[in-house]
């Protein structure tokens, strides 16, 4: 991975209704040329549940455009549908994965500094808007979940900005590698010890691994 590669997409939406039993979501977003970021994310983008999204950990959310080439070769009838944007994230670029992005790793994009915090999970509204009943599924099992950040300067971020790595914390533990851990039915524990000293890792993921570590060491 290049340490300066470029924003190709910002998106932010507005709260709407999923038919036909109106659940509310953020799911739709719109493309803009800029947005101003606030620890919050940014400006104008809008959260239904923000148990599961948005709030100072889940400020940001990026999805790697490869991954659409994933769905798209597994689900074809959503070609030209399962598109940037259209699964609900903040950032697009071409460069980043799941697999060459990590837990903690601090990057400044345009005018903010941003830490990744923990992946994404996928939910039901995915399913939902895309009409694919296991799309969530697929995504997880691929390890495909995109990641969040939180914002450690707040700014502006533009199309064609610099995304720069400034800091990597926890070389080898990838988003990818993070998700394939947790999914395990009996991860290795010294893995799993790993995971819950990741530098940067939201606080609520590592009290979650600490509690499955001592289920783990009991049942074992």
């Amino acid at each position: 991975m290049n340490n300066v590669i470029n924003v190709c997409g910002l998106y932010r939406g507005r709260l709407c209704f999923l038919a036909p039993e109106g659940q509310r979501t953020g799911i739709y977003k719109d493309s803009v040329a800029s947005a101003d970021v606030t620890a919050e994310g940014i400006v104008g983008d809008h959260q239904a549940d923000r148990r599961f999204h948005g709030g100072p950990e889940k400020a940001l959310h990026q999805y790697a455009q490869l991954s659409y080439e994933k769905i798209v070769s597994e689900f074809t009838e959503l070609e030209g549908t399962a598109v940037p944007g259209s699964i609900g994230e903040n950032i697009s670029s071409p460069c980043l994965t799941d697999a060459n992005v990590c837990i903690g790793d601090i990057y400044r994009l345009g005018g903010v500094l941003v830490q990744v915090s923990q992946p994404r999970s996928p939910c039901w509204k995915i399913n939902h808007k895309f009409g694919i009943e296991k799309l969530s599924l697929f995504i997880e099992q691929q390890g495909i979940t995109g990641w969040y950040y939180r914002v450690l300067e707040t700014g502006k971020i533009q199309v064609d900005d610099e995304i720069e790595l400034v800091e990597r914390l926890n070389e080898g533990v990838s988003i990818a590698y993070f998700v394939d851990l947790i999914k395990q039915h009996r991860p290795d524990l010294d893995e799993l010890d790993a995971l819950i000293r990741c530098d940067g890792l939201n606080q609520e993921w590592s009290a979650r691994l600490k509690d499955r570590r001592v289920y783990l060491g009991t049942e074992l």
